[in-house]
């Protein structure tokens, strides 16, 4: 069974930084690319980064360029997303994603307020 769970999310001042963490299982993660989404209160989800099977490349959005970093750990199944100099506008629910298999891990809530 295709299993994404995040985790990492909390409450933190702007400013600060948080390090999400998706572990992956049931299937052959090291064949795949892999995506952090996030969807803030009231819109729609959006791509926040990508990273290809063997990290070597990655891709980002516009407001996540300088700030985030997401990286994996193919002996770990996992992918993370390193979040530096977060903002109130980052506050949102981020999910995992594998695009070839569609799975969607359940999410981890980041609230960045002062």
């Amino acid at each position: 069974q295709v299993q994404l769970v995040e985790s990492g999310g909390g409450l933190v001042q702007p400013g600060e930084s948080l390090r999400l963490s998706c572990a992956a299982s049931g299937f052959r993660f090291t064949r795949y690319e892999m995506r952090w989404y996030r969807q803030a209160p009231g819109k729609e989800r959006e791509l926040v980064a990508s990273i290809n099977t063997d990290g070597a490349w990655t891709d980002y959005a516009g407001y996540a360029k300088g700030r985030f970093t997401i990286s994996r750990d193919n002996a770990k199944n996992t992918v993370y997303l390193q979040m530096d100099s977060l903002k109130p506008e980052d506050t949102a629910v981020y999910y995992c994603n594998c695009p070839n298999t569609g799975s969607w891990g359940q999410g981890t809530l980041v609230t960045v307020s002062s």
